[in-house]
């Protein structure tokens, strides 16, 4: 492990995964309590569209993904709020369009496979310095934001109709939680992919709720096993010269069948 580190890929590569770790578990906390897991899937495939807008440009694909997902969540949530129709039903909408751009996008580029092959299934080699610095930024947006922002969040999280007496707070407050997990999961494609991105998010938030009631202790637990996942999991595959992303999923996996084995979940406080 120590002659990988003197590699400077290597280097970028675990900074990212711990920085990934903990973004995907952080908000992988609020998805798995509000059930919206579906919403993993249906961003990552926002993202998937406006990374084949990128590559159809000829520009930096994180530049075009970004403001792309982020609309798509912000419709989302609009929809939701403007409309009778569930969350994933809003959500199966947009994955679809979004989806079909993307492959229109990559349809209409040549010579996109490899390009389109690393933000689909992530790639150790990709991380770049770019990608590094975005995902840094996305950590010291969702720190800030947090400090302010947490408690609401988690409240709306348990109580929604209750803390939907101040309705224009709670409009807000939803607007930028999924504005931030919007960036989330742009900024994790690299490393985990666009397949394998929505599982990243929630199998650690799921696990640590299979082993405690309180909801501190749960996002405590869900980025330990988010970061100790993807260390571990970078390891793994540079070893077994295997897939980063799909390694550190499968981890995951393990993590949440032992959790489910030895946990005894009940409500949560």
């Amino acid at each position: 492990m120590i002659e990988m580190l003197e590699y400077p890929f290597v280097q970028r590569a675990i900074i990212a995964g711990i920085l990934v770790g903990f973004l995907g578990s952080w908000y992988g906390v609020f998805i798995v309590q509000r059930k919206m897991s579906f919403l993993g899937t249906g961003l990552a495939h926002a993202a998937f569209g406006g990374v084949a807008l990128g590559l159809l440009l000829e520009t930096e694909p994180l530049y075009v993904a970004v403001p792309f997902t982020v609309i798509v969540s912000l419709a989302i949530t609009r929809l939701k709020e403007k409309t009778k129709l569930e969350s994933d039903t809003s959500i199966g909408i947009l994955f679809a369009v979004s989806a079909a751009l993307g492959i229109i996008f990559i349809s209409l580029k040549q010579n996109y496979t490899a390009d389109a092959f690393t933000y689909l299934f992530g790639s150790i080699l990709a991380v770049m310095p770019v990608d590094l610095f975005l995902t840094a930024l996305v950590t010291l947006l969702t720190i800030a934001f947090s400090f302010k922002y947490w408690g609401r969040w988690a409240y709306a999280s348990f109580d929604r109709d209750l803390s939907q007496t101040d309705m224009k707070t709670i409009r807000a407050d939803d607007y930028i939680l999924s504005t931030l997990i919007a960036l989330t999961i742009v900024v994790s494609v690299k490393l985990v992919g666009i397949v394998l991105i929505a599982a990243f998010i929630v199998i650690p938030a799921a696990s640590a709720r299979l082993v405690t009631n309180r909801f501190i202790r749960m996002t405590v637990i869900a980025v330990v096993f988010g970061i100790t996942s993807a260390i571990a999991g970078l390891w793994l595959s540079f070893e077994l010269d295997l897939p980063g992303g799909a390694v550190i999923v499968l981890l995951q996996a393990v993590i949440f069948i032992v959790a489910a084995i030895v946990g005894k979940p009940s409500e949560l406080e």
